[in-house]
């Protein structure tokens, strides 16, 4: 086996992985709620995987409210090394057609209601999000997703919006006056709570449709959103065995593995218990319950 254990999230369209050898069901607790669904946990191309559908099988949970908090942190006591992120996002920019795979570098955050970090008063942490996907999974994603047979491009900006409705037409175009490559509704505060759990993390991102900036095209709906998803959701599979097969065999250290080491600010004296104990699992080395060896 390799050393690496990869945490995949499926976004929309994406609720199975195909192909998994001694395949588990595992239902992990989380003191910070409940997750999407279970896990499946398994080998493929000889890496453990560990896969949760980010909206629960069937598409159960809308994006506001999705506890982005428990996904991470059962994924993390699951044993990942790594994250990959899918998701399925609406295009901002001509060049980005439907079909299109973007492993985006950079996130602009316009979510509103979202628990977005693990910490809070009684222990207060600043992970830097400056570059906030980890470059060496991006790479061998795009480059598994280029395997796949997928149009792909590297680098590009999320923005995350709060949902579930899709954007006016107003705010398409303010969005496209940023330089915002694709729109979504998920990635965040899902890359910031990778980035607190010390996981390095990467998000491919499937393009569905055009979204209603583009005059030439009808206004996005549902029914032509999932059209294009089916299509992707079976590229998206191929693209995570190419992946799988594609890492090598050790897995060198990242800097993001020890991410929290100058981020803590709180003196250790005065850290909350309780909080603390619900951090056990998102950086063990540093956060042990009372008692703990």
């Amino acid at each position: 086996m390799k050393q690496w254990t990869l945490g995949v999230i499926g976004g929309s369209g994406l609720y199975e992985l195909d192909g998994l050898r001694h395949r588990e069901r595992l239902r992990i607790e989380s003191p910070w709620g409940e997750p999407s669904d279970e896990l499946i946990a398994g080998e493929l191309e000889g890496v453990r995987l560990v896969f949760l559908p980010r909206h629960g099988r069937g598409h159960r949970i809308p994006p506001g409210e999705l506890n982005a908090r428990a996904n991470i942190d059962v994924l993390k006591r699951a044993g990942c090394t790594d994250l990959l992120s899918v998701s399925a996002v609406g295009s901002l920019r001509e060049d980005l057609p439907p079909g299109t795979f973007v492993v985006v570098d950079q996130y602009i955050d316009r979510t509103v209601s979202r628990p977005a970090s693990f910490f809070g008063s009684g222990l207060v942490a600043h992970v830097s999000m400056a570059d906030p996907v980890c470059p060496r999974l991006s790479a061998a994603a795009a480059d598994a997703a280029r395997t796949a047979g997928a149009p792909t491009v590297e680098g590009g900006t999320y923005l995350a919006m709060e949902g579930p409705q899709f954007s006016t037409r107003a705010e398409s175009h303010l969005y496209r006056s940023w330089g915002c490559s694709v729109i979504g509704m998920t990635a965040m505060p899902e890359a910031r709570l990778a980035r607190e759990a010390e996981l390095p993390y990467a998000n491919v991102c499937m393009v569905t449709d055009y979204d209603c900036w583009r005059e030439a095209t009808a206004h996005v709906e549902v029914t032509n959103v999932l059209e294009v998803l089916l299509s992707n959701a079976d590229t998206a599979r191929q693209m995570i065995a190419a992946l799988a097969l594609g890492l090598p065999d050790a897995r060198p250290p990242s800097p993001i593995d020890t991410g929290l080491d100058q981020a803590v600010i709180t003196d250790p004296a005065l850290w909350a218990p309780e909080l603390v104990e619900k951090l056990a699992a998102i950086c063990p080395r540093k956060f042990r319950p009372a008692g703990g060896a």
